[in-house]
C-alpha cells in the first residue's frame, strides 16, 4: 500500500468536523484505512514512532469505554505517552480552566477532552496557543465518533456519493456531527426527531455549506418517512449523560422512534444499522436489530482507534 501523507491540520484544534480543511475528511479517512492495514505490523509499522517523546493529556469528565481506550491505545501505538488527568481539573473550581490550559501547554503536546460544556473546549483552545485540543465529546458535538462512522460506511459501501443515512432519535451531539460529516462525502442525512428535539438550524446550515455531490440534510418528525429507502439507520440513546432527570419523559416521547425490525424493513435492501454505543436494548433499539447481520456497531467501535490515530498524526506529526 502506498503511504498516505497526513492531511493538512485544522488551524490548531479539532473541536468540530467543521475544523477540517477542504477535503480533509476524505484524506483523513484514507490515512485511517492505511493505519488499520498496518496495525498488524505493530512496532514495525511506519508510524510506530511518529509521536515519539510526545505526551497527550486525557481529561474526561464523563465516563468512557471506547473513547478513552482507543485514544490511549492510539497514542501508545504512535510512540507517544498518554497522561491521565483527574476529572476535577475540568470543572474550574480548583483553578481557572485558563490556568490549567496554560500550565499543560508547557508539558504536553495535545489534550483530549470529554466534557459536558462545549465552552470549556473553547477556553482550552483559546488560552493555550501551543496546545492542540481535541473534542472527545461535548454537549454540542461528537466529531471523533463521526470520523469512525464515516470510515465504517466507506468500508461497507465503497462509494458514498448518492447514499442516504437516516438518524432516528434525539437531535443531539452525535446527530450534529453526523450532519456535519456525511454530506462532505456526498451522503444525504435524514434526521427524525420528536418536536422540540430537532437539530439546531445552525447545524443544518453548516452541513449544507460543506455538502458535495448534491447531498443535503432533511428533518422529519415521522421516523417511518425518514428511513424509506435509506442505506443506513443510525440511532443513539434517548437520554444522554447529564439529562437523567428527563429519562421518564424521554422514554415516553421517543418510544415511537425505536429502531425495530419493522423500521429496518422500510430502509433500502441491505441497509446498515448503526449506533455509537452504549446501547439500551429494548429502548432506542431492539436486541433483534442490534444483534442482526445488518448491525455494524462494533465495526464503528473498532474504527474509533484507526480514525483517532489518523487525527493525532494530522495534528502532531
Amino acid at each position: 500500500m502506498n503511504p498516505v501523507a497526513p492531511p493538512a491540520a485544522p488551524v490548531k484544534d479539532f473541536l468540530s468536523i467543521l475544523d477540517l480543511q477542504t477535503h480533509g475528511l476524505a484524506r483523513l479517512l484514507d490515512l485511517a484505512t492505511q493505519l488499520k492495514a498496518e496495525r498488524r505490523l505493530a512496532n514495525n509499522a511506519p508510524t510506530a514512532n511518529a509521536l515519539r517523546g510526545a505526551h497527550v493529556g486525557m481529561l474526561f469528565e464523563k465516563p468512557s469505554l471506547r473513547t478513552r481506550s482507543t485514544f490511549e491505545i492510539a497514542v501508545r501505538e504512535l510512540g507517544g505517552y498518554p497522561l491521565d488527568l483527574p476529572a476535577q481539573f475540568a470543572d474550574g473550581s480548583r483553578e481557572p480552566l485558563e490556568d490549567v490550559a496554560r500550565n499543560l501547554e508547557r508539558w504536553i503536546k495535545a489534550i483530549v477532552v470529554r466534557t459536558y460544556a462545549h465552552d470549556k473546549l473553547a477556553i482550552f483552545a483559546s488560552s493555550a496557543p501551543m496546545l492542540r485540543v481535541v473534542n472527545a465529546l461535548s454537549d454540542q458535538e461528537h466529531p471523533c465518533q463521526a470520523l469512525a462512522d464515516m470510515m465504517t460506511v466507506r468500508e461497507h459501501w465503497g462509494g458514498c456519493h448518492g447514499r442516504t443515512l437516516a438518524y432516528v432519535g434525539d437531535g443531539n451531539n452525535v446527530a450534529a456531527s453526523l450532519a456535519h460529516a456525511a454530506p462532505q462525502l456526498g451522503i444525504s442525512v435524514h434526521v427524525a426527531t420528536p418536536a422540540g428535539y430537532h437539530l439546531p438550524a445552525r447545524v443544518i446550515d453548516d452541513a449544507t455549506r460543506g455538502a458535495t455531490g448534491g447531498a443535503r440534510v432533511r428533518t422529519f418528525t415521522d421516523p417511518h418517512e425518514a428511513v424509506v429507502g435509506a442505506d443506513a439507520i443510525y440511532t443513539d440513546v434517548w437520554t444522554s449523560m447529564g439529562k437523567e432527570i428527563e429519562a421518564a419523559k424521554r422514554r415516553r416521547l421517543f418510544r415511537p422512534y425505536q429502531v425495530d425490525s419493522a423500521l429496518m424493513e422500510m430502509a433500502a435492501p441491505g441497509a446498515l444499522f448503526m449506533h455509537c454505543l452504549p446501547a439500551h436494548r429494548g429502548e432506542e433499539v431492539t436486541a433483534e436489530v442490534l444483534e442482526s447481520p445488518a448491525s455494524v456497531v462494533f465495526d464503528q467501535a473498532e474504527n474509533r482507534l484507526h480514525t483517532q490515530k489518523a487525527l493525532l498524526l494530522m495534528l502532531l506529526a
